[in-house]
């Protein structure tokens, strides 16, 4: 049996992610040097968002992005440009919002304390001190050269 291919993007999936795409925008007063259409074309977004998925699903490299999904750095490019303009923030609140109104969420069972702040550190009480780094006995000072020029190496 095939192991399932978690970064797929289901139908249902991408009609709520596609309108909270950012878009890039062509400046009209910019006089741009290539011709209109010049170029590799964009990739297509569906694939685009596999990918980064694909990426953080894996936990692969950027580099090491399959050629099926396009180049590895026009991905990491709209990667960049997307979280610049908050889409996966968008995405996240927007999958909360269905959420709640599918299963709805305890928001009032949920709760924050202090535990894993500062009164966790103090059960060694080493922790937050600085550390002192002991100098290496052995260490070899490398010496300027002569200010004549000459090396030595008797």
């Amino acid at each position: 049996m095939n192991a399932p291919e978690s970064w797929k993007i289901s139908d249902g999936f991408w009609e709520k992610a596609a309108p909270l795409l950012p878009r890039k925008e062509r400046n009209p007063e910019r006089a741009y040097r290539r011709r209109f259409g010049g170029g590799r074309p964009p990739l297509k977004a569906r694939q685009v968002l596999e990918a980064i998925f694909y990426v953080l699903r894996t936990g692969i490299p950027w580099k090491a992005l399959p050629k099926e999904f396009g180049a590895s750095s026009a991905v990491h490019r709209y990667f960049r440009f997307w979280y610049r303009e908050g889409f996966f923030k968008a995405l996240w609140d927007a999958g909360l919002g269905t959420y709640e109104e599918a299963a709805g969420i305890q928001w009032a069972w949920l709760s924050a304390d202090e535990s894993i702040g500062e009164g966790a550190a103090q059960d060694t009480g080493e922790r937050g001190k600085p550390q002192r780094q002991t100098p290496y006995a052995r260490r070899r000072r490398h010496h300027q050269l002569p200010a004549s020029g000459f090396n030595v190496c008797d």
